[in-house]
């Protein structure tokens, strides 16, 4: 079990992933071979000491110290530079060489997707406006991996993995227009082709990281049909081979409510030289700008950011328990710690029991090769799990820095503690790479175009499968297994019904499909834990999650006499083992 919490002041100066053994069972879950185990435990354990205590106390200085357009030089010119504090530019240098966006790189190996989702996650408590910045670099290297020609692809691809600060270079992205919003086919932005090259004019309105080097660009080319289809990918360096800027002026940076380290801005394009993102015989064949794939390939960027956006909701919640934990054990009221009392034991539980959960199915994305069956199984998992869990983490994330600020009173409220900015931070994602209505209908695109509710059933039914017939685990297995048959009927009845009306219980099934998906995933891991070791820990876990989310309960449980909150308190927040005799044994109806 791990030290009280009261033995610390701060989560600032600890060791983040010695902190966290659930992040540990999640890379012995999704990595089996001893190999990749050993190596996720070299980069994993190496950012638990880097962010927490290197990175995270520069990020406070940021906060304070936000990016500033200079627009002009003193001979007043017009350079508009972006300048940051050099708290950012220390972080992001430490990153660099540590290699968040080049570990293959550094180490000379495949990287398994889970180590790359540990350490965003391990960033994401820190700062995710980093994670924003360099995730999308991460983003851009796979684009201009597979899509830009090559004559720029290896140099293009070596500076964006490089492990040098002074070399590297970060990648953005430029969808968003001011007319258009979420409705990406509203976009006006033209490409004219200029050769085997493009030039962009146009004007695009959220530009996060705007300062970076090579950004992937939605336009649409002369001559292409209205709508998304008309839409293609183009890649664009901010700079031509002289150093000039190219064809882009900042035109302001964002004053922002949160993600303060990491500049947003809105930006003009004058004839910005660009290639199509479409291989290299698509350069000399200007038909390939229109066939009507452009959007699919921006859209592959966009997924992979919203998995992203995800571990940043993770990160802030995990961040939120973590100083709530340490501020409750050492804050005392009428002569006794807080987290004595049983509402604030409540809420750490639950605080913790809904992170447990969203890394069940975030994990989930990033291992899903592992789990799934086949590829093609884990593709359509992927299709409809990453929706899911932005969806899910970013909105409870929210619900998270909230209710740790509550548990700091009105220090929570003040700048100078640590949970104002998780706070303002999470508000963002929920809105970055869509929100909820936009992710719901998402889902429900995938579900209708691809079947991918299809996988997520089987997975569910393996889950329920491999949870074991341990009697703690029967009466919440039951219940989830009904909500899955249930819900997979109410998804062939949805088919049938009225648009409008459809639509209007996309989001409901959305958060049904993250519930049952989330309780799953938990009780596989609970009956893995007893059958491994005899530890009940996360048989609780699973069972609160499924008693709040989705039993049905007389009087909202008003009347039950649980007390697994205030008796299991210290194993549960300190990951100690529980003993099965010590768990009480459900009663059925």
């Amino acid at each position: 079990m791990l030290a009280d919490y009261a033995d610390y002041d701060q989560a600032i100066g600890l060791d983040w992933y010695a902190l966290d053994p659930n992040l540990s069972s999640l890379l012995d879950r999704y990595l089996p071979d001893p190999e990749d185990r050993k190596f996720a435990e070299e980069h994993v354990a190496e950012y638990g000491e880097l962010v927490g205590k290197t990175l995270a106390a520069r990020a406070e200085v940021t906060d304070a110290n936000g990016p500033v357009l200079e627009r002009y030089d003193r001979w007043g010119y017009e350079v508009g530079t972006v300048v940051h504090h050099p708290s950012w530019t220390q972080n992001k240098a430490d990153l660099v060489r540590s290699g968040f966006v080049g570990l293959e790189r550094r180490t000379g190996r495949p990287v398994p997707a889970v180590v790359t989702a540990a350490r965003s996650y391990l960033l994401s408590q820190c700062e995710t406006a980093a994670y924003c910045a360099l995730g999308m670099t991460g983003g851009a290297v796979d684009i201009v991996e597979r899509y830009a020609p090559f004559s720029v692809r290896d140099l293009f691809v070596s500076r964006l993995t490089s492990l040098d600060p002074a070399e590297a270079w970060e990648g953005g992205m430029f969808l968003t227009e001011r007319q258009g919003g979420s409705d990406v086919g509203a976009n006006t932005t033209r490409a004219v082709a200029d050769g085997d090259e493009w030039l962009l004019f146009g004007d695009k309105h959220f530009c996060s990281n705007v300062d970076a080097d090579v950004f992937i660009v939605l336009a649409r080319p002369e001559g292409a049909p209205e709508g998304t289809r008309g839409l293609a990918t183009f890649i664009v360096p901010s700079r031509q081979e002289d150093g000039s800027p190219n064809g882009f002026a900042i035109k302001r940076l964002k004053p922002k409510l949160g993600t303060v380290g990491v500049p947003t801005g809105e930006v003009t394009l004058t004839g910005a030289r660009a290639w199509l993102a479409g291989g290299d015989r698509a350069q000399a064949d200007q038909r390939a700008a229109r066939d009507g794939r452009g959007i699919n390939r921006m859209m592959e960027m966009v997924n992979s950011s919203r998995f992203g956006v995800a571990l940043m909701g993770l990160g802030i919640h995990r961040r939120s328990f973590l100083e709530a934990a340490i501020y409750a054990a050492r804050r005392t009221q009428w002569d006794q710690r807080i987290d004595r009392y049983p509402l604030v034991r409540e809420t750490l539980v639950d605080l913790l029991v809904d992170l447990e959960a969203g890394m069940t199915v975030t994990f989930e994305c990033a291992g899903a090769l592992r789990s799934a069956d086949d590829p093609d199984e884990a593709r359509l998992l992927r299709r409809v799990l990453i929706p899911l869990a932005k969806m899910r983490c970013t909105r409870v994330a929210l619900w998270a820095a909230s209710n740790a600020l509550e548990i700091f009173g009105g220090n929570g409220y003040m700048h100078d503690w640590p949970i104002a900015r998780q706070l303002r931070d999470a508000q963002c994602h929920t809105i970055w790479e869509g929100t909820e209505n936009i992710l719901a209908i998402d889902v429900r695109r995938a579900i209708r175009g691809d079947q991918a509710h299809e996988a997520l059933g089987a997975r569910i039914d393996r889950s329920l499968d491999e949870a074991g017939s341990h009697c703690l685990l029967a009466e919440a297995r039951d219940v989830v297994a009904g909500v899955r048959r249930d819900t997979w009927e109410a998804i062939s009845a949805l088919a049938h019904a009225e648009e409008d009306l459809a639509l209007l219980k996309a989001r409901g099934l959305a958060e049904l499909l993250a519930d049952t998906a989330e309780a799953a995933l938990l009780l596989e891991e609970a009956g893995a834990s007893l059958a491994r070791d005899g530890d009940a820990r996360k048989t609780v876990v699973a069972r609160r999650f499924v008693t709040r989310k989705l039993a049905q309960r007389p009087l909202r449980g008003l009347l039950d006499e649980d007390r697994t909150v205030i008796d299991l308190f210290e194993p549960l927040i300190r990951y100690g083992r529980i003993d099965p005799a010590d768990v009480v044994r459900p009663t059925r109806a």
